[in-house]
C-alpha cells in the first residue's frame, strides 16, 4: 500500500468536508480554524492527515496560516481568489521585467476608473474621493502614513464601479507590490507631488472631463514609475 497516496486521499476527503462547512457559513468567515487535536477528533484522522489537509485548503485560499497562530477561516470571494493566487504572484516579480507588467496592468485598469468616476461617480463617491485626499494631504509630513492615504485614495477609485471585482483586484495589486514599495525612499517633498497628482485626478473628475481624468492618472503613474525606475536603477525602459 503506497501510504503517501491513502494520507492524500484522506487528507482530500477533510479538505472537501472543511471546505462545504466555510462555504455554507458553518465555520464563520474570520474566525479561527478549530485546534488541531479537535480536528484530528472530528474526522477520526491522524495529525499528518490534518496537517495537509490544512496546507491544502491554504493554498486554495480557504484559510489564511500564520506561524504560532491558528489557521483563520476566510470564506470564497474574489479577494479569496486573489490572495491564493499571491505566491504564484510573487514568483513572478523576481526581477523589472515581471514588476513592470504588474504595474502597466495597474496603470490600465486605473486609466479605465478614472474614465468611469469622471462619468458616472455619485455624490458620495466625491465625498469619499475628497475625505481620502485631505487625509492624503495631511499626511504628507509623514511617509508611512502618507503611504496608507496614498494606498486608500487610489481604493476609493477601485470602489466607485460597485463591483466587487475592482477592490479584490486593488488589494492584489497593493499586497503584491509592496514588498518593492517598501524598499522605496520616501520624503515630505515627494509625497506632496503625489498628493498634487491625486488632486489633479480628483480636479478632473468633479469637472466630469474622462479625458483629462485619464492623463492626470497616467501622468501621475508614469512619473511614479519612473521614480521607481531610477530608484533600482534599472535602466531606460
Amino acid at each position: 500500500m503506497d501510504i503517501g497516496n491513502e494520507t492524500g486521499r484522506a487528507a482530500d476527503n477533510v479538505v472537501a468536508m472543511l471546505e462545504a462547512k466555510i462555504v455554507s457559513g458553518e465555520l464563520e468567515d474570520q474566525t479561527p480554524l478549530p485546534a488541531e487535536r479537535e480536528l484530528m477528533e472530528q474526522f477520526g484522522a491522524s495529525r499528518t492527515v490534518i496537517r495537509e489537509a490544512i496546507s491544502k485548503l491554504s493554498s486554495r485560499g480557504l484559510i489564511e496560516t500564520k506561524p504560532r497562530f491558528r489557521p483563520i477561516v476566510r470564506k470564497p470571494d474574489y479577494a479569496t481568489v486573489l490572495h491564493a493566487c499571491g505566491n504564484v504572484v510573487q514568483h513572478l516579480l523576481t526581477d523589472k521585467t515581471g514588476i513592470k507588467n504588474l504595474y502597466d496592468s495597474r496603470v490600465f485598469i486605473e486609466r479605465a476608473l478614472v474614465r468611469e468616476a469622471a462619468s458616472s461617480a455619485r455624490k458620495d463617491d466625491i465625498v469619499s474621493l475628497r475625505e481620502a485626499l485631505e487625509e492624503n494631504r495631511k499626511a504628507i509630513p509623514d511617509s508611512n502614513e502618507f503611504y496608507r492615504t496614498d494606498v486608500a485614495f487610489h481604493g476609493v477609485l477601485y470602489r466607485i464601479p460597485r463591483n466587487p471585482i475592482f477592490p479584490a483586484m486593488h488589494e492584489g495589486y497593493t499586497s503584491w507590490l509592496a514588498p518593492q514599495w517598501d524598499r522605496m525612499l520616501r520624503s515630505p517633498e515627494r509625497n506632496e507631488v503625489n498628493y498634487l497628482a491625486h488632486k489633479s485626478i480628483l480636479d478632473a473628475i468633479v469637472e466630469r472631463d474622462p479625458v483629462a481624468a485619464e492623463e492626470a492618472l497616467n501622468n501621475h503613474l508614469k512619473a511614479a514609475w519612473e521614480f521607481v525606475r531610477v530608484t533600482f536603477d534599472w535602466g531606460d525602459e
